[in-house]
């Protein structure tokens, strides 16, 4: 069993991984509604990778014999002027959802809790994939800027992600 700061932490971060998925749904409603189904294609498959992550947090604290905390899950941003506001406010998650997980990698190591450093290497390794994906699309988005006809073609390529 872990220690109830290691409990408390990994708890927060599981609602933090939940509340990814709702905003990654919220910017998937955001594209369909804006008729770039590829993207709103891209963030669903994307907010069911970050349910995954929350369920691994959530299994794993079960498998160790802590006790799971499920806290409110607040509303997520709905409204954005473009899609690569949204694109760049995914990177910003991101890069934020990064720096949480160095932080709690951090207590770990002053906990003594060497089980949760394993854990948490996956997910330090995940999000280096997930950083890099989202930049690549972001500088797509930049170096087309506002053409419409390869925004389409980006959105038709954005559509084949598989789950």
């Amino acid at each position: 069993m872990m220690t109830k700061k290691m409990e408390q932490a990994i708890n927060d971060q599981m609602q933090k991984e939940f509340y990814s998925s709702y905003l990654y749904l919220s910017m998937s409603a955001y594209c369909y509604e804006n008729n770039l189904k590829g993207f709103g294609h891209w963030m669903k498959l994307q907010s069911q990778e970050e349910t995954s992550h929350g369920m691994k947090f959530y299994e794993y604290m079960i498998a160790r014999g802590n006790r799971v905390l499920l806290e409110p899950i607040e509303q997520p941003p709905h409204a954005f002027k473009s899609l690569t506001e949204v694109i760049q406010k995914s990177l910003e998650h991101e890069k934020k959802v990064t720096a949480l997980l160095h932080r709690l990698y951090e207590l770990t190591m002053k906990e003594k809790d060497y089980a949760s450093q394993g854990i948490l290497q996956w997910y330090i390794n995940e999000q280096v994939e997930e950083e890099a994906t989202v930049n690549e699309i972001l500088q797509k988005l930049k170096l087309i800027s506002d053409k419409s006809s390869a925004i389409l073609y980006l959105d038709k390529e954005m559509g084949k992600r598989a789950p």
